[in-house]
């Protein structure tokens, strides 16, 4: 059973086998996994990164690429598919206040369309909790969102913060996330789609239910009935359950415009469109810069200098797939990559050594 998450997995692990030094161990489950469907290697690789995680507290990196991995998996198998073979709950609590709730919301780098229409769509629903509170009329409008826009955007981020922030100000009654994919929605055979989007609809019950590329449900120009058979059960629960549920759903904008199209009751279950734009030259080196921030390096001025006109030109000649975020993680991963192989030789190097990226730590990136 390969899918389109598959090579993102096998990448992930083999990178964070190198990382902490598994000699091919987390590897070799990856590949189990895709190869076999293996249910204890991956009830294994799970432990694997978990142990990670508890031995490598204080790396940061490794901290995000054993998340990353994690995440991974769960796209690849499906979140309920992972759920079942582990037989438990893989929701985290998040105890974190309003006010910490947008205030990560608004230090996000760039998104200012997004964070407005989001603080817009909060300060709405509040005031519609405090109506209803004192007794007067408050709108029924639904809870459920569209976001739209490229990969790399900050839609997944910007879904779990609102989700914690419905939470909050009492709209759902649990806040948890979980994101599924077609995996996740469409069964292998006539009948049993409906049933598996029910299973879905209940994990997600009090808390947001985030569907990434929502348009492969319909991937086939509406000839697959597996597809409308979802979409007819999903559309029935954004219905029913509009009080403890809410439904995301994202991808590109001219397949999304498409995916409502696939659907005469979808599009009037959503109140709320926003388009995640691009991210400027000067945003993205914000976020290198970020990265490098938070995981203890610093890239020095000439650096910096030869990074910032590869920016530029990326973003001047970007193209359908510009990846964003994604673009810089993948510099990012290669700058630390390079700056490795450039200081394992140095004896006995100085924090500074082990911290400071120069200009020569480019050098293999391509543009």
């Amino acid at each position: 059973m390969g899918n389109k998450y598959e090579n993102a997995f096998l990448d992930l692990a083999s990178k964070l086998d190198a990382l902490v030094g598994e000699h091919g161990e987390i590897t070799k489950y990856a590949i189990a996994i895709v190869e076999n469907q293996d249910q204890i290697a991956t009830i294994t690789l799970l432990k694997k990164i978990s142990d990670v995680v508890d031995l490598k507290k204080h790396i940061q990196e490794v901290q995000l690429l054993a998340k990353a991995l994690k995440d991974s998996l769960i796209k690849y198998y499906g979140y309920i598919t992972v759920l079942n073979i582990c037989n438990k709950d893989l929701i985290v609590e998040d105890n974190r206040t309003l006010p910490e709730l947008l205030s990560e919301l608004n230090e996000l780098i760039g998104l200012n369309n997004v964070k407005i229409k989001v603080n817009d769509l909060i300060a709405y629903q509040k005031v519609q909790q405090m109506r209803k509170a004192k007794g007067l009329t408050s709108t029924k409008n639904t809870l459920h969102l569209a976001f739209m826009g490229k990969p790399g955007t900050g839609k997944t981020t910007v879904a779990r913060i609102v989700g914690r922030i419905y939470k909050q100000i009492g709209l759902l009654s649990k806040g948890h996330f979980i994101e599924v994919s077609r995996t996740d929605l469409i069964a292998g055979y006539q009948g049993q789609t409906a049933l598996k989007v029910k299973k879905v609809i209940e994990k997600a019950k009090g808390g947001v239910l985030f569907i990434d590329e929502a348009y492969s449900i319909t991937e086939n120009d509406h000839s697959d009935s597996y597809g409308r058979e979802c979409l007819t059960e999903l559309t029935k629960a954004l219905e029913d359950y509009r009080d403890d549920l809410v439904v995301i759903v994202a991808g590109y904008t001219e397949p999304m415009n498409k995916f409502f199209d696939s659907n005469a009751g979808l599009k009037s279950r959503f109140n709320t469109f926003i388009e995640f734009e691009d991210y400027t030259a000067d945003e993205l080196e914000e976020i290198l810069l970020m990265m490098c921030n938070r995981n203890e390096y610093i890239l020095n001025e000439d650096a910096k200098k030869k990074i910032r006109p590869v920016l530029q030109e990326l973003v001047e000649r970007k193209d359908g797939n510009f990846a964003n975020g994604r673009l810089v993680r993948n510099i990012y991963d290669e700058l630390i990559m390079n700056h490795a192989k450039r200081v394992v030789d140095i004896e006995n190097p100085s924090r500074e050594e082990l911290s400071l990226i120069i200009a020569n730590d480019y050098k293999e990136l391509g543009n």
